[in-house]
Parts: C-alpha cells; structure tokens; sequence
C-alpha cells in the first residue's frame, strides 16, 4: 500500500482530533466505542463487540471488524490475515480535551492529557481501514479496538484470542519515536499491604496505640527502590491511613510494585517486599495482610520473528531506522501474547504520555500511518501472499 496522499493525511488530523474530543477514561468507553463502530460500519465493515465490559465493570466491550483482502473480495477463499490493535481508553481526564495544533503538533487547550495515547493509533487503524475498503490489500486485516488497557490491561486480557484468524498482530502502544521496535516487557506484580495496627488518643495516651503508619515506614525505609538493575525496577506508588493527627493510626495502606524482564528477579524481587512487610510489621507490633497480583506477564520477540521482520521492512520503507528495545511498561501486547497469540508492539510517536502537556506532531501522526500502510503490504509479502 502506498504512502498516505494530501486527503488522507488531512483526514487523518479531523479524525484524531474528533477521538480526542471524545471522553473515554478506562471503564467509560461507551461513547468513543460507540462513534468509533459508527465509522466502521459507514465503510461498510461488521463490528462485533465482546462481553468484555460486563465482565471488567466498563460499560463498552472490545470491538473486532474484518476487512477482506482483495483474493477474497474477487470470491476467493479467505487467505492470511493481521490483526492491528489500539485501545480506545485513556487515563482520567482532570478537565475537558479540546485538541489545538501548537508549533506543528497536537495539544490540549487545556491543563489534561490529550489522550494520544491511544487515539493517534486509533485514528491511523481507521484511517487506514478507509483505504482498505477503497483498495482491497493483498491480506487480510482484523481491526480490534479494545477498552479499559489503562486498567491493567483489563479488556485484552478478557479477549477471546481464538476469534482471530491472523498469523500475528501488531499494537501502536510506546510513546517514543517512531522506528522503535519493543521486543521485550516485564511481568508486573502489584503488592498491596493493609497494616493494622490500634488507635489511640495521641496525646493522652499514646503508649496505648500502635502506629500502621509507623509499621509501614519501617517497611518502606529498607525496601531497594527504583531501578535495581538493567532488567528490573521496584517502586512504592501510594501509601494512606490515619484518621486524625491527634490519633495514633490504626490503620494503613501501602501499594507497590515490581517488574523485571526476568521471571526468577521479578518473583525474588517480590518475595523481598513482603518480607520487609511483615518486618515492618512485627517492629511495630502490628499484623499486616499482602495481596499480590500480577498484572501482566512479561515476553520477548524472538530475533527472527516474522512480525518483527515485517515491521522493520515497514520503517525501512519509510525511511526510519528500526530500533529493537526493551520496556518497562505493558501494552495489550502481553496480554494477547500470553495467550498465545504472536504479538508486537511499536512506538507510535505520540510524547509525555499521562501528563497534562502530552503531545504528539503532525509529522508523528501521519508518519505513523504511512508506516501502518508499509506494514500491511510488508506482511503480504512476509506470509507469500
């Protein structure tokens, strides 16, 4: 497929825009899901939407469109296929998106994210998608637009990977320049540690009280934190209790985490925390209750993988140079590819994702594009279409 043209592109920044003015923070995803089947179907395309939203609390499930490849719009058989991935969620909004262009690039007018991440990749899917229809590619493409990803990946993992008919798929989900390739992510525990400890008066008689709050500190203070090494990181994100200044807490909250890109560090790591946990604990002469739950299981591509291939085929073609990194961050990617369905995340241009002053450029955005043609026409090639 060739290169977007002047109307493509111009089209292209409408419809970011419009997704982007369209609130969807995980669990509301209604409105966006909504006006993003709206389209699909103007083209002409089936949309399935799964249960996904019952199942997770969100009010709005995955959605799955196919696009025929143009052997079988002839009445051929249906041959090969790829699945193009984005999500239609975004972290909470702390104010309403109105999507300017501010020195060549995409800004919100206002103090809140602008939610690039993930509507330049949906917008690019659907811009792509009317191309498609126009001019049947040589494969076929299953589109799936999922919801709730900020949420712990909380509606990929609730897909049905057995739906798809694709030989791999691909998700526009890292928020660095375009022509990074990920091909490794970690797995995520999260550890979440309630302290008990007994209230008392602080001042009349604190002798009768022990601190959670204490218990915690203690915990926290021998913890290793950051980054532990190339492979692993550990952080403390939250911590919350007591109930007045001039009460010794009886209570206490803390949420942490660990990742690694090794399965033994990432389990070690854990094991770690909650053995301070509990040290902090008995110090204090509290009880204390951990949960540990994964949130996603980490992966790597291997080397000659024929997605991999295929997308560094694709920026080779236009112009970029590949780059094969590792993450610290989770995508659908691993969700999909722990459910055994290939899977290969690319850096998608957009900048400060999750921030108020989140931004992607003009020259980003369509540049993502022109790579998701190439992409489609190096798979063709890659699975002998």
């Amino acid at each position: 497929m060739t290169r977007a043209d002047e109307q493509e592109r111009e089209q292209l920044g409408e419809l970011f825009a419009q997704l982007c003015a369209i609130e969807s923070p995980y669990g509301r995803e209604r409105a966006c899901a909504d006006a993003v089947a709206a389209l699909l179907r103007d083209l002409g395309l089936n949309v399935e939407e799964d249960d996904a939203g019952a199942a997770i609390g969100a009010d709005a499930g995955n959605l799955l469109a196919r696009i025929p490849s143009r052997d079988e719009v002839a009445g051929a058989p249906a041959g090969p296929s790829i699945l193009l991935c984005a999500h239609l969620d975004t972290v909470p909004l702390t104010a309403p998106v109105e999507p300017v262009l501010v020195d060549g690039g995409w800004e919100n007018a206002r103090e809140a994210i602008l939610g690039a991440d993930n509507k330049a990749a949906v917008a690019v899917i659907l811009q792509l998608a009317r191309r498609a229809v126009a001019q049947p590619p040589a494969v076929g493409i299953e589109l799936l637009f999922t919801v709730s990803e900020e949420y712990a990946l909380a509606g990929a993992k609730q897909f049905d990977v057995s739906r798809l008919r694709s030989a791999f798929g691909f998700v526009f989900d890292h928020a660095t320049p375009i022509g990074e390739v990920i091909v490794a992510s970690p797995t995520y525990h999260r550890i979440s540690a309630d302290f008990h400890g007994l209230a008392a008066h602080a001042g009349l008689e604190p002798e009768k009280g022990r601190s959670a709050i204490a218990a915690a500190a203690k915990a926290i203070a021998v913890m290793p934190l950051g980054r532990i090494d190339a492979e692993t990181t550990a952080n403390v994100g939250t911590i919350e209790g007591g109930s007045g200044v001039n009460v010794v807490p009886g209570r206490c909250q803390v949420v942490a985490e660990a990742r690694s890109l090794d399965e033994q560090k990432v389990e070690a790591l854990t094991t770690e925390l909650i053995d301070h946990l509990n040290d902090g604990a008995n110090a204090a002469e509290c009880d204390v209750d951990v949960t540990v739950e994964t949130l996603f299981r980490g992966y790597r591509v291997r080397p000659n993988a024929p997605q991999l291939r295929a997308a560094e085929a694709a920026l080779h073609a236009c112009g970029y140079v590949p780059r094969r990194i590792v993450s610290g961050g989770g995508s659908d990617g691993n969700a999909f590819i722990a459910a055994g369905f290939p899977c290969l995340n690319l850096a998608n241009g957009t900048e400060r994702a999750h921030q108020v002053d989140e931004r992607v450029s003009v020259v980003a955005l369509e540049g993502m594009l022109d790579v998701a043609l190439a992409l489609v026409g190096a798979c063709a090639e890659e699975l002998s279409c």
